[in-house]
């Protein structure tokens, strides 16, 4: 390839996009050929002529001053050290200690597929490509820009070698840059168990960096890194944020210089000589997304847009699901798992799981993975008469896998040792008992697929719990040892689409170790995520609720766990287990055999409850809720035409404050009048009534089915009618009741009543629950 393919022949771009979507603006300044400069990223700025935007750039231009360069600093979305940038530079690599210092010049701009040399190019949502090359360096640079119809602003980079000798890329991020407004910085971490936990911290001078070198994208992510206005919350505050979207190693970083100058970027964490481009060759980052908002929801929202915009997004009509493992963990036995999908059934689960155990050698974490053929010990007749029982119940069939692992006593490992991932002449050191099976080397990658696709062929499976239980340490290529984690993550994506699109309808679940890999670029490829290994309904208060930053509900599985938590030893009622667990894809992680008659009713009454408002919990707008009291946890979803929400208050510990005041109902529409009334009374927790809830005190305790709660809507008693503005400005009187419990309320506009009465309209005492005219 030569220059000349980059568009050499043609004249220096030397123009101005402004692009606009959902409320969000970006201006990027293309000057004299130099890379994009973004100009304004944040609010719509309404309608701007070409002079306006020459203005704008005009005005964004620093003087010269004293000890800094003697022309005026330019920030590009790929920063360049050349300009006298001394922060991070965007693109690090050489020949040996040559070109590691590029100067680009662009050679071709294209908005929408259009060519664009001069002037003013303005647009909706859409793209923005640019080419440059650098001659003396050899290098070739596409950047790709876009902002989404959600508003999200997404950008990467592709670099080609156009010289004859190789060019080792050291590092490639992308960077945009932010106000000095933004003087807070908030991004996550976590652990294994109690992931997305968010910290918070002064955006100060110098470089907050989050490396991530775990092979995918761990417990302790970044997972996304906002940069706000003091005190910034969920529904206050403007803000800007990156997401990294790579499963593999990834880097996000915030970045003060002492000039004023502050940028939020990321990309690929690349190992040592893990990228070589030889002549021609070319690498492409990954996407570096970018949402901003007025506080954290609408930061969020972009996200559950822009996903569920896409084509093969999931119903929200998502089905029930039993997972085995804390059921039976490696104990698998056909008569007992029979009994657990029958009991399973009966209080109404839609897909069935069987997790780890069910292969080669695998009676506990020793042995077995790579071996991926069903155990004749265990299973002599194969999973059929289980799957076909299941089936017969109604039911889905899923089944675990764990594609990129392998334990050295298998059968895999004894034949091809040199398909596990190494360098140095020796084994990473272990963990659980497993190696990282190689992916990037065909034979294997082949050996994998194939053994997947005879069992989704053999059996009908609906689903797959892909799980990956280990970092990625010394994670190279035999025999040379070279770095494979990029290779490695690529495979994976490749492995996962190839399997989808030979089985039509099968859904994929990513499962690190739990959370340990969530990100945009894995929910393209799967169907939901695991959001922890805890299922304890206090710590998944906070790991859903943060969870949600990036994800929409109907993407989280968040299931219903037994009485006491394998991970914690806590113990709770099925109230705040179910409470919480109703706002995700829904699921039960619970030997359901040994459950009392009395735990067997009230969890098929949640079941039927989620199966009921399902498309609102899993199709409406997020909200959380800021509070004093850190004691409270609470949130809800709201349906887009804002006819109907339902919203949880979670008490997370016990207050110093009896009373928490009024609690407020935020998001519904302002203007119209809507019904709210606590849901699920049958089954909440011991509470000291309110009087607006209209029940009699020495009745407080008492048990309200919610196939009455029609009738009792209907007294005049019963809940409170307001406009959303009250609701949201003065709210309702709290409702105090144990620790770690839940109350969920509904709220309902008074003009969409699906409860109709014989003549159409709003039920009356008179008539029943079913809506028969008595």
């Amino acid at each position: 390839m030569t220059t000349a393919d980059l568009g050499l022949a043609r004249p220096e771009p030397d123009a101005c996009v402004v692009l606009r979507a959902a409320g969000v603006c970006v201006v990027l300044d293309i000057a004299a050929g130099r890379l994009p400069a973004i100009v304004h990223w944040g609010a719509d700025l309404g309608d701007l002529t070409d002079s306006d935007v020459r203005a704008l750039v005009r005005a964004s231009v620093p003087p010269v001053v004293s000890q800094l360069p003697d022309q005026p600093l330019r920030l590009a979305v790929l920063p360049e050290h050349w300009t006298g940038w001394v922060g991070r530079p965007g693109l690090r690599g050489s020949r040996h200690g040559r070109d590691w210092s590029p100067q680009f010049r662009a050679t071709a701009l294209r908005v929408d597929g259009a060519d664009v040399v001069t002037g003013l190019a303005v647009t909706g949502a859409g793209s923005v490509q640019l080419d440059a090359v650098d001659d003396t360096a050899g290098l070739g640079l596409t950047l790709t820009m876009e902002l989404l119809a959600s508003g999200l602003f997404r950008s990467r980079a592709r670099l080609t070698n156009l010289a004859g000798d190789p060019y080792q890329l050291d590092d490639l991020v992308l960077a945009y840059p932010v106000p000095q407004l933004a003087t807070e910085i908030l991004d996550l971490t976590g652990r294994w168990t109690k992931e997305r936990v968010p910290q918070r911290r002064a955006f100060t001078v110098g470089t907050h960096l989050r490396e991530n070198r775990k092979g995918h994208t761990g417990h302790d992510s970044a997972y996304l890194l906002h940069a706000g206005a003091a005190g910034f919350g969920f529904g206050t505050g403007e803000i800007w944020s990156v997401h990294t979207a790579w499963s593999g190693n990834h880097t996000h970083y915030a970045e003060r210089m002492y000039t004023g100058e502050q940028v939020i970027g990321g990309g690929e964490l690349l190992l040592p000589g893990e990228i070589v481009l030889g002549p021609g060759d070319r690498y492409t980052s990954p996407w570096l997304y970018g949402s901003y908002g007025i506080g954290l929801d609408t930061v969020a929202r972009r996200f559950h847009s822009f996903l569920r915009e896409r084509p093969h997004h999931p119903s929200v009509e998502r089905p029930v699901t039993l997972n085995v493992w804390e059921a039976v963990y490696f104990d698998h036995d056909l008569t007992k798992l029979i009994a657990l999908a029958e009991a399973a059934a009966a209080v109404g689960v839609e897909r069935f799981v069987l997790d780890d155990g069910w292969f080669g050698a695998r009676r506990d974490d020793h042995a077995g993975l790579g071996d991926w053929t069903v155990s004749p010990e265990v299973w002599p007749n194969g999973l059929h008469p289980l799957i076909d029982r299941v089936n017969e119940l109604g039911m889905q069939f899923g089944l675990w896998f764990e594609p990129e692992m392998i334990n050295p006593d298998s059968d895999a490992a004894r034949a091809h040792p040199e398909w596990i991932m190494a360098t140095g002449g020796r084994r990473p050191v272990e963990s659980r008992y497993q190696q990282v099976i190689n992916l990037g080397i065909p034979a294997c990658y082949g050996y994998i697929r194939d053994a997947m696709t005879a069992l989704l062929d053999e059996y009908p499976i609906a689903y797959v719990k892909w799980d990956h239980n280990r970092d990625l340490i010394d994670a190279g290529t035999a025999p040379s040892g070279r770095p494979g984690v990029h290779e490695q993550t690529l495979a994976y994506y490749r492995l996962v689409d190839e399997l989808k699109a030979a089985h039509p309808g099968l859904e994929i679940e990513s499962c690190s170790s739990g959370g340990a890999r969530v990100d945009i670029e894995a929910i393209q490829h799967t169907d939901r995520i695991w959001v922890s290994d805890c299922i304890d309904p206090l710590e998944r208060q906070q790991m859903n609720r943060w969870t949600q930053q990036l994800l929409p509900p109907e993407l989280l599985g968040s299931h219903i766990a037994s009485g006491a938590s394998h991970t914690t030893g806590r113990s709770h009622t099925l109230n705040f287990r179910a409470a919480t667990a109703v706002f995700g894809h829904l699921g039960i992680e619970w030997d359901l055999t040994r459950a009392s008659a009395a735990e067997l009713v009230e969890l098929g009454a949640w079941v039927g409850f989620y199966k009921e408002y399902r498309s609102l919990l899993l199709g409406g707008e997020m909200i959380r809720i800021d509070l004093p009291d850190d004691t409270i946890a609470a949130h809800g979803v709201i349906a887009p035409d804002r006819s109907r929400a339902v919203y949880s208050f979670a008490e997370l510990g016990r207050s110093p404050l009896v009373m928490r005041g009024r609690l407020r109902f935020p998001g519904l529409d302002a203007e119209r009048r809507y019904w709210v009334a606590p849901l699920m009374l049958d089954h909440a927790p011991m509470v000291e009534v309110p009087q607006w809830w209209g029940v009699e005190q020495e009745n407080s305790h008492a048990h309200y089915p919610s196939e009455i709660l029609p009738r009792l809507r209907a007294t005049p008693d019963f809940g409170v009618e307001l406009t959303g503005a009250a609701l949201a400005q003065v709210g309702l009187t709290h409702a105090p009741t144990f620790p770690e419990t839940a109350i969920l309320y509904l709220a309902e506009a008074v003009d969409r009543d699906p409860l109709d009465d014989c003549s159409g309209g709003r039920i009356k005492p008179s008539c029943s629950h079913d809506g028969q005219c008595r």
